[in-house]
């Protein structure tokens, strides 16, 4: 079993560096899932009654994380 106690891992060296490039698909991707993270949000709080959801920005913000580097990864 490793010892990471006195040396943890950096964090700032993990992942890929990102770019102009992947801001952009982000961006895009963040644009399109928008109006359907909206529609999601909608549907939910009628259906549930609540308020107590996240809201279609994060939905929205969470689709374009998830899927901007899977682009990326092949």
């Amino acid at each position: 079993m490793t010892d990471i106690t006195s040396t943890p891992p950096c964090r700032t060296s993990c992942g890929r560096r990102r770019n102009a490039e992947f801001y952009f698909y982000f961006v895009l991707i963040f644009l399109l899932a928008l109006p359907f993270a909206t529609v999601r949000w909608v549907r939910d709080v009628i259906r549930l009654r609540t308020l107590d959801l996240r809201g279609p920005l994060a939905r929205a913000w969470a689709e374009a994380d998830r899927t901007t580097p899977l682009i990326f990864s092949a």
